[in-house]
């Protein structure tokens, strides 16, 4: 099996998810993923839960986050850890960029 270890921005492309988000997934293999995430200001991720533990940072903009019962007021630099099937969505309140990533790989990202 060849493991494939560089993902040029080139070679991604940006998806338009809808609704003010798009998301360009960038290095990964079966174990874990990188994608990079973009908000519109006012763009909102319904809550929802996967399997998938995630980690995600602030490159930009300022967000509000729930995660379980808890929302965080986040911003460029902070971070934020969701466990597997935990609820969990976010409000844009400025525009900016997350940097979302997923162990193990999200195949419907692909």
């Amino acid at each position: 099996m060849t493991v494939k270890n560089y993902f040029p921005a080139t070679g991604n492309t940006l998806v338009d998810v809808g609704g003010g988000l798009t998301r360009k997934v960038a290095a990964h293999n079966d174990n874990v993923m990188c994608v990079e995430v973009h908000f519109e200001t006012g763009t909102v991720a319904a809550l929802h839960s996967h399997p998938h533990e995630q980690i995600t940072y602030v490159i930009s903009g300022k967000f509000a986050f729930t995660v379980g019962t808890e929302t965080y007021t986040v911003s460029a630099g902070d971070s934020l850890y969701k466990q597997p099937n935990i609820e969990h969505g976010a409000t844009c309140l400025e525009a900016g960029t997350l940097l979302d990533i997923f162990t193990p790989h999200r195949a419907d990202f692909l």
